[in-house]
């Protein structure tokens, strides 16, 4: 493994479950009203199906589809691991729960946008946005993520990312009968060997 790598692996971080649902609490906190809904759906969309940051923020409301029960994710959104190569279209069945979070919030959301997110200043959210949002509900909620090497993180090392490294480990600890061929699937990635690498070390023994 080369070195660079092996140091992105160990200064990755992720959440527990129940570290997810504190960030969702958080957001009725803290965030403005008008906000809540929305970032409560960005951390349910994120934490369901591991789409990245910059992935997000160019989801539009008509990639939602079925009832919104099915996030359409056309290729030219995505960003193919670990080469620049278009990818073809995702389609990706979401939780009820997600289902249930996107639904109530498009429903009442204060802005009408092509963008499924849109901020206070624009139609469509940044991804620093989402950064700045996460570091202030995790700050909020107190939340220490785990670390490669056992120890625990701050608050303000919660970023997007950190979500998609919860994904991988909800779906190899806490769900059963997945395998790292369902986690290289829900993440995308183009080879099974990016996934043993990258996330084999938050399998729990």
């Amino acid at each position: 493994m080369a070195q660079n790598e092996n140091s992105q692996i160990q200064a990755s971080v992720w959440l527990k479950p129940d570290q997810v649902e504190a960030l969702r609490t958080a957001v009725y906190q803290t965030r403005p009203d008008y906000l809540q809904e929305r970032d409560d759906a960005i951390i349910a969309l994120m934490y369901d199906t591991g789409v990245r940051v910059g992935e997000l923020v160019a989801i539009d409301v008509d990639h939602l589809r079925e009832e919104n029960t099915t996030l359409y994710l056309p290729g030219h959104i995505q960003k193919d691991y670990p080469t620049d190569n278009s990818p073809g279209a995702a389609r990706i069945g979401l939780a009820s729960d997600t289902t249930r979070t996107l639904t109530s919030y498009l429903a009442r959301r204060w802005k009408e946008t092509p963008a499924l997110f849109p901020s206070r200043s624009s139609d469509r959210i940044t991804t620093e946005g989402v950064r700045q949002m996460f570091r202030r509900v995790a700050e909020t909620a107190g939340v220490e993520p785990f670390r490669h090497d056992g120890s625990r993180g701050d608050p303000s090392d919660v970023t997007p990312h950190a979500l998609r490294h919860s994904v991988a480990y909800r779906m190899m600890n806490v769900e059963e009968g997945n395998t790292l061929y369902d986690v290289r699937s829900r993440l995308r990635h183009r080879s099974i060997q990016t996934t043993e690498r990258v996330y084999d070390h938050l399998i729990e023994v």
